[in-house]
């Protein structure tokens, strides 16, 4: 069992993912503070000087001057600006990988397209070897193209 294991973690896809996993999370914080930095201060700004990450429903009932005050004390608040932001994250994250992985597929080499070797009978649909003058399941008679 301890072979097969390191077999399977020694398989090329395991490694491309673990390597995926530690640069996706890198990349994502990357986009988060561009989001958060960049990205949400002048859509705030257009919309009338609002912070995306402070805005939040109190469901306490108590009045607090900011989304900071309300944690601090313990209050139930539903983030809906943190939300808005992560929505926003996922979206770039989301266009950037598609660019990403459309631009790696190009650069892939074009699979050769590999003549067939093999035919059908007509008569049974067994494969058989292109140059077969017989089936060898239904024992049909064939002219080859060359003898045509």
């Amino acid at each position: 069992m301890w072979e097969e294991f390191k077999k399977f973690i020694m398989r090329g896809n395991v490694i491309d993912l673990a390597i995926g996993v530690i640069i996706g999370a890198a990349f994502s914080k990357i986009v988060t503070s561009l989001v958060e930095d960049v990205i949400m201060p002048p859509i705030g700004l257009l919309l009338g000087k609002v912070d995306f990450s402070s805005l939040y429903l109190n469901l306490s009932g108590k009045d607090y001057s900011s989304l900071a005050a309300a944690q601090k004390d313990g209050a139930a608040t539903i983030n809906y600006g943190l939300f808005i932001n992560s929505i926003i994250n996922f979206i770039i994250i989301a266009i950037v990988i598609f660019i990403v992985v459309k631009q790696v597929n190009r650069f892939k080499k074009k699979e050769e397209v590999k003549e067939p070797d093999t035919k059908e009978c007509p008569y049974c649909l067994a494969q058989i070897p292109l140059r077969a003058k017989k089936c060898q399941c239904c024992t049909a008679d064939f002219v080859t193209e060359a003898e045509a």
